[in-house]
Formats: C-alpha cells, sequence, structure tokens
C-alpha cells in the first residue's frame, strides 16, 4: 500500500516539492486557495481536495507550507486540518506564519491524540 500524503500550499516551494512527491511514486492530494497553482500537479497525477479537513480524513502525512500567518486554510478553523485529522497521522509544516500559530495548531491537535512535533 502506497503512502498517501497531503501538501497545502503549492507556491514557489511547495509545487516543486509535490511534484517530487509524485516522482517518488507517492499517492498526493493537494490544495492551494489558487486553483492555477495545483493544474501542472494534478496534470502529474495528484489528486485534488477541497479543504484542509478533506486532505486530513484520506491522508497519513500531511504537509504544509502556508505563507500567510492567517493558518485557518491549513490548520485551524472550519474544514482544517485539526477537524479531520486522525491518531497516527504525520504533519509536516513548514508555513511561514507566526510560532505562536503553530503552538496553538499543536496543542488542538494534542487534544486530539496527534502529536505535532515542534522544534525550539
Amino acid at each position: 500500500m502506497t503512502m498517501k500524503v497531503g501538501f497545502i500550499g503549492l507556491g514557489i516551494m511547495g509545487k516543486p516539492m509535490s511534484k517530487n512527491l509524485l516522482k517518488a511514486g507517492y499517492s498526493l492530494v493537494v490544495a492551494d486557495r489558487n486553483p492555477e497553482a495545483i493544474a501542472d500537479v494534478i496534470a502529474a497525477g495528484a489528486e485534488t481536495a477541497s479543504t484542509a479537513k478533506a486532505i486530513a480524513e484520506q491522508c497519513d502525512v500531511i504537509i504544509t507550507m502556508l505563507q500567510t500567518p492567517s493558518c485557518e486554510r491549513g490548520g485551524a478553523g472550519e474544514n482544517g486540518i485539526i477537524e479531520g485529522a486522525k491518531p497516527g497521522t504525520v504533519l509536516i509544516d513548514m508555513s511561514s506564519i507566526a510560532p505562536l500559530a503553530s503552538r496553538e495548531i499543536s496543542e488542538a491537535l494534542k487534544a486530539k491524540g496527534i502529536d505535532m512535533r515542534m522544534l525550539r
């Protein structure tokens, strides 16, 4: 069984990283607030999801690469990762968001039994 990876945020760094995951043979589900950003990744074989929650519900590993401090699309908020993640999910957050926002997401995931390690 192939590990299913979710990738949220396919900008300048996220798009090439997601393409490398496809080349490595991973099953990939992507989301970005800009539909044009994911078009060529979809053409390369990725699936798309309409929300971060949908990605979290179906993926073993989730990578976020968001560029704004407002992390509602990625972690917190309605239809975010927190709502869809299940115990055992691995979250790799490479976003350019405030450390406090990452800590808040980590605490909310911890309450669901999901470990998000933070480097300090």
